[in-house]
């Protein structure tokens, strides 16, 4: 393999094919060497998620910082992103690194970078280590034993997993969601969030809480259509609420009790209003452009400033370490809100409506009508247009220069270009379009909202044949 290069949220490949062990050593050395840019004496944590040989990768990482001189706190067993990020806080680390590919199929890994902070490193920073990545790895990885290295004081071998548990249990009511009545289901997809659950909750309903590095054939992304099982359990009418979360745990998706799908567009405005209304919280709130405008609306009633961001999670993270922020959050589910780390951790999240839930002793429908009370109905769809790379940029080139007026019969009232095209078709933004094209894949994102599903989906239909008729 040539050069690797980080995408939006870590570098990630398919694993034999170029994440290899000797890749992955790569990386590590231009780790290793930045680091010592940054500190004399550096430390990292690093960690694994489920993936398959997440152990193998780890211990690489592992072996090849300390090699290098950097102090390496080593997580026992698989966790979480989010664990890495708050092990990267509570032990003082200059880096967190975690093998993980989050929600991508299960053919591939991924090498996360978070940063002392305990959210996403930042993008200068990543880049200066992507720049300095050797061709080929000089480390002789397979002379070095492990056991001795953990002997020696250079790997520390850690708890990220209690550490976790400690920090939930010291910031949520379990009592009161354990005693509120609530029939409540968690579906780990086979993902790191499996252990937390089994513990924190040992009586709920559990599904996909087993060690399985293929997910069952499934890329373990927490959205309906991936949900079959979940959903169809859900839909017995038999539970309260479902929450589910992707492979590394740092995404959210969730159930109501009728077994309508939650997205995290109804999670960051429920979040907002338990936070604010309920807990008599306050701050900014920052989402990414392609989130709901309704999060302006509830924003505007609660006298609470808004930030919109580019697409990615670290553009959050970068206001959330410079302003008070009470949530940062974005449209594939990934949100991070005061008091914890500025980082994505979907049991966190899942956690805080749950806790809303038996605080307030109602369902999540009544909760959701509260928050349509304020901001109105809506429903909001996404669709990717799988294209060729030709049809693609003449696309892309079309929304650059302006040329889509209308899409059927949605008349373009006017368009935000912050990353991708929102065009509106009503003036109170209650129906818009977002296209956005994926800057890796022969892929065109296309993402809806409407007062209802129908509407939604028919904004994405008239987009399709819009788009494709030219």
């Amino acid at each position: 393999m040539g050069k690797i290069k980080f995408g939006t949220d870590g570098w990630r490949a398919i694993i034999a094919k170029d994440f290899t062990v000797e890749n992955v050593a790569r990386v590590a050395e231009a780790t290793a060497a930045w680091l010592f840019k940054k500190s004399s004496a550096p430390t990292a944590v690093v960690g694994h998620d489920c993936r398959f040989a997440g152990e193998l990768f780890a211990e690489t990482v592992a072996k090849v910082l300390a090699s290098n001189g950097v102090k390496v706190l080593l997580a026992r067993g698989f966790v979480s992103t989010p664990m890495i990020s708050l092990g990267a806080v509570n032990h003082k680390c200059d880096l967190g690194i975690i093998l993980t590919a989050s929600h991508n199929p299960p053919s591939y890994n991924g090498f996360k970078l978070k940063g002392s902070f305990g959210g996403p490193l930042i993008p200068s920073d990543v880049q200066e280590i992507e720049d300095i990545i050797p061709e080929k790895s000089t480390t002789a990885i397979d002379s070095l034993i492990l056991q001795d290295l953990i002997k020696s004081g250079k790997i520390v071998e850690v708890n990220l997993e209690d550490e976790y548990i400690a920090h939930v249990e010291k910031n949520f009511d379990l009592t009161a969601i354990r005693n509120s009545g609530l029939n409540l289901v968690y579906d780990a997809m086979y993902g790191a969030g499996q252990n937390v659950i089994k513990r924190l909750f040992p009586e709920i309903t559990k599904l996909h809480c087993d060690y399985n590095p293929g997910f069952d054939g499934q890329a373990p992304e927490p959205i309906h259509k991936n949900l079959k099982e979940l959903s169809a359990l859900m839909s017995t009418g038999k539970y309260d609420c479902a929450v589910v979360t992707d492979g590394d745990a740092d995404r959210i998706g969730m159930y109501d009790n009728q077994g309508n799908f939650v997205d995290s567009h109804h999670i960051i405005l429920l979040l907002i209003h338990y936070l604010y209304k309920y807990k008599g919280m306050g701050g900014k709130v920052c989402t990414a452009f392609s989130t709901t405008p309704k999060v302006e609306l509830l924003c505007k009633k609660y006298g609470l400033e808004l930030d919109t961001v580019k697409i990615g999670f670290k553009y959050i993270c970068e206001i959330m370490l410079k302003d008070d922020v009470l949530l940062g959050g974005e449209e594939s589910g990934g949100i991070a809100i005061k008091g914890h780390i500025p980082e994505r951790d979907g049991i966190w999240m899942g956690l805080v409506i749950w806790e809303f839930m038996a605080k307030s002793g109602k369902k999540l429908p009544e909760l959701i009508q509260e928050i349509y009370d304020i901001v109105g109905a809506f429903a909001y769809e996404r669709s990717d247009l799988h294209l060729t790379e030709e049809v693609k940029n003449r696309i892309v080139k079309q929304t650059a220069e302006g040329y889509y007026k209308n899409f059927g019969h949605y008349e373009v009232k006017w368009v935000e270009d912050i990353d991708g095209y929102k065009y509106f078709f009503a003036d109170d933004k209650s129906q818009w379009l977002l296209i956005r094209a994926s800057g890796t894949e022969p892929v065109l994102r296309t993402y809806a909202e409407s007062t209802n599903k129908e509407g939604a989906f028919a904004i994405l239909k008239a987009a399709e044949e819009t788009l494709l008729a030219d």
